[in-house]
């Protein structure tokens, strides 16, 4: 099969496209899936360059994205501070049909088309790291023509949507909800969103509103439209002298929730903009992971800070249900073929787009 196969940590000479790549067997309990689309993520840059690495101390710049970390460690190189088994095959968002079983799966699946939840979550403890997997990063994942899932993680859904469209879901739509499940946002509330224009503040905006809560999305201007149009109710320059002070001018006050992808400088002055007893949540740190953090206003505000990686069982499938209702709107960028994934990870990083960019095969 044709696959784009990740040789090891590094810049983007890393990604090899191949023709003849093994084609996957599924195993017990497992499906195989013709691969129709595959949508990008952070993950997949961080992963490649080691970003995760306790090492790296700042954000993916463009010479760390493209040639990777000079100090990063290859054996905490993935999201749970473990050596990744190289070769790999990335790509955790996808959409397709499936077109073989393997034993205990019931052979009716064969010509479903699917849409995959990245998260291979253990049985029982499903926060367990040692046992829980990504699609892309602890096993192979889609950037390739055919790929294997256990079946449960293989969602039947049944939508007018492009497989292009369907392949911007996953990853970005499953962070956003546990980042906003981890705040516990109300009707009413109003709640600040750092990176609103990538894929996982552009689903935060949507599921926010669907919640009833009145958005504040901080992006740039030129992008300032377009997150308008998927429900924020302002939008705040990620630019602006002092974002604090802009928070609350354009909230009337203090904001009750403030969910983050950026880190760096934004993060302080999030946490100042919060009301007490305010909730603050992150799943990531593009901007960078090291910031300067006053505890008092951890402690004497009573405030509530949450991370947002494991995504709870289930949540895939409630969101499948969104999507079949039509309440929830694909945001895609741009699209490229499999062969060019390493120009459209060049694109992605330069974070001009609104939404997603997939590849497809």
């Amino acid at each position: 099969m044709r696959a784009v196969v990740l040789t090891g940590h590094g810049g983007l000479d890393k990604l090899e496209y191949h023709h003849d790549w093994p084609t996957p067997e599924p195993r017990d309990g497992e499906v195989l899936v013709q691969v129709a689309a595959c949508g990008l993520n952070n993950t997949d840059i961080n992963t490649r360059t080691a970003w995760y690495a306790k090492s790296v101390t700042e954000g993916i710049t463009d010479a760390g994205g493209k040639g990777g970390f000079d100090t990063a460690d290859a054996e905490s190189g993935s999201w749970g501070s473990s050596a990744v088994a190289f070769p790999r095959i990335q790509g955790a968002d996808v959409s397709g049909r499936i077109v073989a079983v393997g034993a205990g799966v019931e052979a009716s699946r064969v010509g479903e088309r699917v849409i995959l939840d990245p998260w291979i979550l253990a049985t029982g403890d499903w926060l367990d790291t040692s046992r829980s997997k990504y699609f892309g990063s602890e096993c192979d994942g889609g950037y390739a023509e055919f790929t294997t899932i256990r079946s449960e993680n293989a969602i039947a859904i049944n939508s007018a949507q492009s497989d292009t469209e369907l392949a911007t879901y996953p990853c970005a739509y499953t962070t956003a909800e546990n980042l906003i499940t981890r705040t516990g946002l109300q009707p009413g509330e109003t709640v600040a969103i750092a990176g609103a224009s990538g894929g996982v503040g552009s689903a935060a905006i949507q599921l926010c509103r669907l919640r009833g809560a009145r958005v504040i999305a901080i992006a740039s201007p030129a992008k300032a439209d377009l997150v308008k149009e998927l429900g924020a109710d302002q939008v705040i320059d990620r630019n602006v002298a002092d974002l604090e002070q802009a928070l609350r001018d354009v909230a009337g006050g203090a904001i009750d929730v403030a969910l983050d992808v950026v880190g760096g400088d934004s993060f302080m002055p999030l946490i100042n903009a919060l009301r007490q007893a305010g909730r603050y949540s992150s799943s990531g740190s593009i901007a960078g992971p090291l910031v300067e953090f006053d505890l008092r206003q951890l402690v004497y505000k009573d405030l509530q800070l949450t991370g947002a990686t494991i995504v709870p069982p289930g949540t895939m499938q409630r969101l499948v249900s969104l999507i079949e209702q039509g309440l929830l709107k694909p945001l895609l960028a741009q699209s490229f073929p499999l062969q060019d994934l390493g120009l459209a990870q060049e694109v992605f990083m330069q974070k001009k787009h609104v939404g997603n960019i997939v590849v497809e095969t």
